[in-house]
């Protein structure tokens, strides 16, 4: 097996994995780096369902806690991450059940986002939305939640 081409030239490694996989020559195929990848691909998945759903708070947040500044722009913000969000879990389904542990996990995050775009110190410590709300292409928090 050849690791020098997995550390000099990924995407000619990559062909040449995909190849030898193809032809059933398995002796030949660089099992460590391939499950790495593997996993690490698994990871990006998980990246990008936290990524959605950090923009999408952090607007319900903005949108809450600054009803004076609303704007189409923050509306469409957040359908695009909620339609995102939506067909990134179709098509990765298992991540189903991990989204509320993930918001928890975000939250810090999508809180320190907003804290930051508007100046502003007052968003609550732990999510004031429900996963249902969230997800929810109807639902926008109005300013007297809080």
């Amino acid at each position: 097996m050849n690791t020098a081409a997995y550390e000099n030239d990924f995407y000619a490694w990559t062909q040449q994995q995909a190849n030898l996989l193809r032809a059933g020559q398995f002796q030949h195929i660089d099992w460590q780096n391939l499950a790495a990848e593997i996993e690490d691909m698994g990871r990006s998945e998980k990246r990008q369902l936290e990524s959605r759903l950090e923009i999408l708070i952090m607007h319900l947040l903005k949108w809450q806690f600054q009803p004076n500044l609303r704007s189409r722009s923050w509306e469409l913000t957040i359908k695009e991450q909620r339609l995102r969000l939506e067909k990134l879990l179709q098509e990765n389904p298992s991540l189903n059940s991990s989204l509320a542990e993930t918001i928890e996990k975000i939250y810090p995050l999508a809180n320190l986002s907003a804290e930051r775009e508007t100046g502003l110190s007052l968003f609550p410590k732990i999510c004031p939305y429900t996963l249902t709300e969230i997800v929810s292409p109807e639902f926008l928090p109005d300013d007297s939640k809080y």
